[in-house]
């Protein structure tokens, strides 16, 4: 923050606290202090300034990243440093960062890391349902019946999946786009049916795709892919009931 200063909704976005829109709101709903005083929407604030959040003092932090990784099979995803091949270790990025979820240790593919932990919570949350996509390759051949199956719901780990989106690709390969993320999901749906998983990868969350990144390796997210990621979250909550007590 400069000697010019800068706007209380960049400020608050910057800091992970919510996106500038809801900012705004939450300034206009009394929700956000300046030195002790309610916020304008459109005030700027400054280095010797002390904002408040919902009662909380929020404090400038470190540059926000999101890290599009293409994660190996066999590494593990976690910050824990005691677990042998954790993805922390793997990667021995600068900043601190931590998975958006988790990808199966057997399992490769994209996966985010950032240090920002309300877009985790809202990219994760299973209530915002957003998508995640996934190539799979199992040990026989995908009939019309299996994919039926899958799409409409299967009883794993005392529920029913929710209905999703499945492609037959290949004769022993598929497509699947969830919007929820139980534990081992895939590979347990594909069990139900006699089915084991010999290759799972994941291609997409939400609007970020991995493409042709190759295996092992990191980027980070373009502004284009960073803006188009904050429009979809905009409207999703990071935790049941987070927010202010209404006044």
């Amino acid at each position: 923050m400069d000697g010019q200063g800068m706007r209380l909704n960049k400020f608050l976005s910057d800091a992970g606290v919510c996106s500038r829109r809801e900012a705004d709101r939450q300034a206009q709903a009394g929700n956000v202090l300046v030195n002790g005083e309610p916020a304008n929407p459109g005030q700027k604030v400054f280095s010797k300034d002390r904002v408040f959040f919902c009662g909380k003092e929020v404090l400038p932090e470190e540059k926000k990243v999101i890290l599009l990784v293409n994660k190996p099979t066999g590494i593990v995803c976690t910050a824990q440093k005691k677990e042998k091949n954790n993805i922390i270790d793997f990667l021995q990025y600068p900043l601190r960062i931590y998975p958006v979820g988790r990808l199966d240790k057997d399992s490769h593919g994209l996966l985010l890391m950032t240090n920002n932990g309300d877009i985790v919570n809202k990219i994760m949350r299973a209530a915002n349902r957003h998508e995640k996509e996934y190539q799979v390759t199992v040990d026989r051949e995908v009939t019309p019946g299996f994919v039926k199956g899958m799409s409409q719901g299967v009883p794993i780990l005392d529920t029913v999946t929710r209905k999703c989106w499945v492609e037959k690709t290949g004769k022993r390969r598929f497509k699947i786009i969830l919007t929820q993320g139980l534990n081992r999901q895939i590979r347990r749906m594909c069990e139900y049916f006699d089915y084991q998983v010999t290759d799972l990868k994941r291609t997409r969350i939400m609007n970020i795709k991995l493409g042709s990144l190759e295996s092992g390796a990191y980027r980070e997210i373009t502004k284009e892919e960073w803006k188009e990621l904050m429009s979809l979250l905009e409207d999703s909550r990071s935790a049941p009931g987070k927010g202010c007590a209404k006044k």
